[in-house]
């Protein structure tokens, strides 16, 4: 599984989501617990995540919806 966004923006992670899921690409969303008992700060960012085989397919289908520039780079 591989982080494919990292965000406290939670409409960021909502469309980039629904872009995945419109090409049948499965997400999950790690951290999601750890931001809600922040509370409202904001400092906690959630995880989009992806399995490694569609990681490329939702590479190129972030970058068609112009959220190329949220993608974390893979180390």
């Amino acid at each position: 599984m591989r982080t494919i966004i990292a965000t406290t923006n939670p409409a960021t992670l909502n469309f980039a989501q629904a872009v995945l899921k419109s090409e049948g690409i499965e997400t999950f969303i790690m951290d999601q617990n750890m931001s809600l008992m922040e509370g409202s700060i904001g400092i906690i960012p959630r995880r989009l995540c992806v399995i490694d085989e569609d990681y490329d397919d939702a590479v190129e289908a972030l970058t068609a919806a112009e959220l190329g520039h949220e993608i974390e780079p893979y180390n």
